[in-house]
């Protein structure tokens, strides 16, 4: 059964922490230690003005910074102000807040997702949720914005998987949705051995449709058959296909019984 919205970012923290390129933003949780100095451990949640308060620095802005430049920052002041002569210091994000993906519509787990890291792509997230669902589509919908404007790209994820390589693989920002439509459905009833709904595969033919209902049934017949299809006008016209033609989203197979 698929998770909750709450369940999947309850869980998403837990899965790998933020490496040393994930920039650090409002609401992130992080513990900051320096080896053999106990007393400079602190832990906080960064604010919305991105600046906390460290221990013999005073206010430092971490917000914005990468936790391996975060890191730098501090150890670089302890040893500016003589505090620590070499010190090795250590961030570590505890809850990630700041930067999120929402993952919705037919996957496993859809949810809210924690980028963690700057590179992180489209099939990143979707392996977070779970992978598509058994009735997800072909086609994933990524939406958010860039440069100001909005942005918004299917990606076809038979043709992206098929291509490998990650150049293809559309990055993902902090605020983007990923959206895995329903799979389109096609029907078909009359003497069948299974009617009802079907799912339709790319470049499902009419002869196909009929094997994926079960083939006919001891009284069925192949000729005569009708399709019907939802025009553009929103009429429905009634078709005598071939075997070979291809099925359309929404269209109906009625098999007659035969007469002999």
């Amino acid at each position: 059964m698929a998770s909750t919205p709450a369940q999947a970012q309850a869980a998403a923290p837990a899965a790998a922490a933020p490496v040393a390129d994930y920039n650090l933003g409002p609401g992130d949780v992080v513990r900051i230690s320096v080896f053999q100095n106990p007393d400079l451990t602190l832990e906080t949640r960064i604010p919305e003005s991105g600046v906390v308060s460290y221990p013999l620095l005073g206010h430092v802005r971490l917000g914005g910074r990468s936790v391996g430049a975060a890191e730098q920052l501090l150890a670089e002041g302890l040893r500016a102000g003589s505090f620590v002569k070499q010190p090795q210091v250590t961030l570590t994000v505890l809850q990630v807040r700041a930067h999120q993906v929402n993952v919705l519509g037919q996957v496993n787990r859809p949810g809210r997702y924690p980028l963690e890291q700057a590179d992180m792509r489209l099939t990143d997230l979707l392996a977070l949720a779970g992978g598509t669902a058994p009735m997800g589509a072909e086609v994933a919908v990524l939406s958010g914005v860039r440069e100001g404007r909005p942005f918004r790209l299917e990606v076809d994820l038979v043709a992206l998987f098929a291509a490998g390589g990650r150049e293809t693989d559309p990055l993902v920002r902090n605020g983007d949705a990923i959206w895995v439509d329903r799979q389109p459905l096609v029907y078909i009833y009359g003497e069948v051995q299974r009617p009802g709904q079907m799912r339709l595969e790319r470049g499902m033919t009419v002869m196909q449709g009929l094997a994926a209902g079960g083939g006919l049934t001891l009284r069925g017949t192949d000729k005569g058959l009708r399709v019907h299809r939802r025009a553009a006008d929103g009429r429905v016209q009634v078709i005598e296909p071939r075997l070979d033609d291809a099925l359309q989203p929404g269209d109906v197979i009625f098999v007659r019984e035969s007469l002999f």
